[in-house]
């Protein structure tokens, strides 16, 4: 099975409980001489701010990168870099290019466009947006073909992955991509110190008008409290993902809480260790409270896990299929499992000891790891663990939500955490992909969902909200369900 690092009618448009807002105001009226933004983010670059890995979402939140597309607030492709598009065949799509420039002055034609694009094909691992997909992108007079081997019905949305961010042709080397003052978006990637800080300047000449904050300070800080405190003593303007413990002791009109496709899972690995087992997985699910969890850990700022797919994906409830095939659950009877989790999320290790807990009065003897993410990666994909907790958005690398089924579970699969590799899960995630219709794409999601859930790989716990900090005198933060967007042309203090 290969391991690859992490990376959302003919397009699917999911109806969100929560949509795009900017907090504290409109973000409309752009231009201005603001002050620099101060922004407190909670993942360190874990891949020297690559495009194709979990850095894309940095990129994309500081408001340096942009595709092709974008997602608009109910989860369609809307238009980016490309003004317009249409699909000339089953196979091929041609996008119209509005005049925009690169920040290191070039100008961003049909062919730089299709160079970074077949990058992006080339890359290894693969971008999570491109997990079975084969794509040629050519510069077509004024506009760019895209060509994939098979029909891919949602490729405007695939185009709006982070991943599949467009870089000037200088950014490009054999080894890497050079972000810095390379990309498209409202603010210019202009310092990066290692992971601990980074510093952007306004791009003047961003072709969706002048932002207001005349730069960005961004400070990564894993520790959730500690961010917090930098919000509360006035030390940043914006701290994402504030910690539920901390949020009663910050004042609530800094507070933003936003309903994301984000669900927090236990994943067991089910290529070795006990857990190659389906009747030890179905102990460890059967061990499992989700609803202790929602209320002892989340205080109320999530819903107990019903699926992949949480109820911010409003479809999916009146949609749900019931998993079958499930094995009947053995007795522990003392097995030893490693369970690890992260802490750059602060519920996790909370979420890990609960869950520890559990599975110790199941029966179970469990040893806890908890690391920084960057430095746990590489081991919960080389399958290193018997169990992991993550926080996942289902729908942040694509917009479509057979994209993540593809990515984290199938054989073939580049953020395959569970190591699963089923052939009936593998057919119903292919089946549900060549599904072009709105609705029907839906249904087969969700089959290829409790196909997935039947194997007991992988146990939904919670489905997340955020809660953002936010200074009183910011406006125009953009809170985003999807989690790729924070800073923009609006967001100014």
């Amino acid at each position: 099975m290969r391991r690859r690092h992490l990376l959302g009618s003919l397009l699917l448009a999911p109806a969100l409980t929560a949509c795009f807002a900017s907090a504290g105001g409109d973000s409309s009226d752009q231009g201005g001489d603001g002050s620099r933004l101060r922004v407190a983010l909670a993942f360190p670059p874990a891949e020297n701010l690559s495009p194709y890995g979990a850095d894309a979402t940095l990129l994309s939140r500081l408001g340096v990168t942009e595709g092709l597309t974008a997602l608009d607030a109910n989860g369609a492709a809307a238009p980016a870099l490309a003004e317009s598009w249409r699909r000339e065949n089953d196979r091929s799509w041609l996008f119209t290019l509005r005049e925009a420039t690169f920040q290191d002055g070039s100008e961003v034609t049909p062919a730089a466009v299709a160079a970074a694009l077949t990058h992006a094909t080339e890359a290894r691992p693969a971008p999570a947006a491109l997990a079975g997909v084969t794509l040629k992108a050519e510069a077509a007079g004024d506009a760019v073909r895209v060509t994939t081997r098979t029909a891919d019905p949602v490729l405007p949305l695939r185009l709006s992955s982070p991943n599949l961010a467009v870089f000037a042709p200088k950014a490009y080397t054999a080894a890497d991509v050079d972000p810095v003052g390379t990309a498209t978006g409202p603010f210019e990637l202009t310092k990066v110190t290692g992971s601990s800080s980074a510093a952007l300047d306004r791009f003047d000449d961003y072709w969706g008008g002048r932002a207001q904050a005349s730069g960005v300070d961004a400070r990564f800080v894993a520790d959730g409290t500690a961010r917090a405190n930098a919000l509360r003593t006035g030390q940043v303007d914006i701290a994402e993902a504030i910690p539920v413990a901390q949020a009663a002791a910050l004042d609530r009109a800094t507070l933003r809480k936003t309903a994301t496709t984000r669900t927090t899972s236990l994943q067991l690995n089910t290529e070795s260790g006990p857990f190659k087992d389906p009747k030890l997985r179905a102990a460890a699910r059967e061990a499992v409270d989700g609803s202790a969890l929602v209320k002892g850990v989340f205080e109320g700022y999530a819903d107990p896990g019903a699926g992949i797919y949480g109820p911010a994906v409003t479809w999916a409830e009146g949609k749900r299929v019931r998993p079958t095939g499930r094995a009947a659950a053995a007795r522990p009877n003392g097995t030893a499992i490693t369970l690890a989790t992260y802490d750059n999320r602060p519920e996790l290790p909370e979420v890990a000891q609960v869950l520890q807990q559990q599975l110790q009065k199941a029966g179970f003897k469990v040893t806890l790891q908890v690391r920084e993410y960057s430095r746990l990666e590489s081991d919960a994909l080389d399958g290193k663990f018997d169990a992991f907790v993550g926080a996942r958005n289902s729908l942040v690398d694509t917009g479509d939500p057979v994209g993540v089924l593809a990515s984290d579970y199938t054989c073939d699969g580049g953020y395959n955490l569970a190591q699963l590799c089923d052939k009936e899960v593998d057919k119903a995630v292919a089946d549900a992909d060549l599904v072009s219709d709105t609705g029907e794409r839906q249904d087969a999601a969700l089959r290829a969902e409790a196909a997935i859930l039947g194997t007991d790989a992988v146990v939904p716990l919670a489905h997340q909200s955020i809660i953002v900090g936010v200074g009183t005198d910011v406006r125009g933060v953009r809170l985003d369900p999807y989690e790729r967007t924070l800073v923009g042309t609006g967001t100014r203090r």
